[in-house]
């Protein structure tokens, strides 16, 4: 295997019908090894405020009690993710839809109480990806879709997708020459929240910190941002983020959207 394709999707696209049915089309259309991973939080936290389940962030990642962890299994294993791989195969690509706990392909850990208590949140390693098992579907033409669940000690438990992603690239950057691309609805890393047009192109580590403690980066982009760093730290060569209609530019070698590097 030389190109793979790690991919993740979520926030406002999930929930854009239109939006992600031209994101799946992109997608199934890519003709390379390719690994999608996807969110689905804000659906969770509507289906949660109609079960009396309310929704509780720390720096962009959710807290996770029990009931929370019954919805979140429920919501990214089951309804988004049988969704999407549903859609991806009436599109020819031959999905299928995994958690962590499906062939052991990703073992975590439960994140130990410092600060903050996030409840049934998992931490993974590189060396808890299933490298053997991935790799030997994606020889086969297969193309897993992971919701973000991981587990440990027979026990389920929520993983921000970045993160998974993240993982998933170092842990297959070992075996192939890994791109991975953060999708969501805008055009990439923004300079001002309040201006779509101010994407920040290049993002090397240095200007990270120095715009972090001015506020820079909404709540939201900080997972992602971490993660790019992580997995760069790591040895993976490429990491985007962009807009989730620019896919298939962000596959080629004119890109969008912006490029994070150390």
């Amino acid at each position: 295997m030389k190109k793979l394709f790690i991919i993740k999707i979520g926030g406002n696209v999930l929930d854009n019908p239109a939006a992600l049915e031209s994101f799946l089309k992109d997608f199934a259309s890519i003709d390379a090894p390719r690994i999608l991973i996807h969110g689905g939080g804000k659906i969770a936290t509507k289906l949660g405020e109609q079960l009396g389940i309310a929704a509780n962030y720390h720096n962009g990642r959710r807290i996770t009690d029990a009931q929370t962890l019954d919805l979140v299994t429920m919501v990214y294993g089951g309804l988004v993710n049988k969704q999407l791989v549903a859609q991806l195969q009436q599109l020819g690509c031959n999905a299928w839809g995994v958690t962590g706990a499906d062939g052991n392909l990703i073992n975590a850990k439960k994140r130990p109480v410092k600060d903050i208590d996030y409840g049934f949140v998992g931490d993974i390693k590189p060396e808890g990806v299933n490298t053997k098992l991935l790799t030997t579907l994606l020889d086969q033409n297969v193309v897993p879709v992971f919701a973000p669940l991981t587990h440990a000690d027979g026990k389920i438990l929520n993983t921000n997708a970045d993160t998974i992603a993240s993982v998933l690239a170092v842990a297959l950057g070992k075996v192939a020459d890994v791109r991975l691309i953060f999708c969501f609805e805008k055009k990439g890393v923004l300079r001002d929240v309040a201006d779509a047009g101010s994407v920040i192109r290049h993002l090397p580590r240095n200007l990270y910190d120095e715009y972090l403690p001015q506020g820079v980066f909404a709540d939201g982009i900080l997972p992602k941002l971490e993660n790019a760093y992580n997995a760069l730290n790591a040895g993976v060569k490429e990491v985007l983020i962009g807009e989730a209609g620019d896919l298939v530019k962000n596959t080629g070698a004119q890109t969008e959207g912006t490029l994070i590097t150390l």
